[in-house]
């Protein structure tokens, strides 16, 4: 579960660096490639553990990936209509289901 948690956070400040900008169009891109950069680094203090304890304790790489991507699509969507206020589309709800198809599929033995 520490994983999970351990993802979930990385994946927090991976969003915020990758697409925390957008909402800033009138920074300078050099700024915020820097400041991305700084959040980037708290996302990698995160993301390396989080892969190293998973590994250890029993998920495959191609299984913490998986994970990764699951809770990078949940963040992102509450991200996007929380903090860049774009609409949600009945589109990305199928999207969705479809890829945590990918994720049960992955997991099944």
């Amino acid at each position: 579960m520490r994983t999970i948690f351990l993802l979930l956070f990385s994946n927090i400040f991976m969003t915020f660096a990758w697409y925390g900008h957008l909402k800033h169009q009138h920074v300078p891109l050099w700024k915020a490639i820097l400041v991305s950069w700084g959040i980037a680094f708290f996302e990698y203090c995160l993301q390396v553990p989080a892969n190293r304890l998973g590994y250890t304790t029993g998920f495959t790489a191609f299984q913490l990936k998986i994970i990764q991507e699951a809770i990078t699509l949940i963040v992102f969507v509450v991200f996007s209509i929380w903090y860049l206020q774009e609409p949600f589309h009945w589109k990305y709800i199928v999207s969705c289901v479809f890829l945590m198809g990918a994720v049960y599929f992955a997991f099944i033995k």
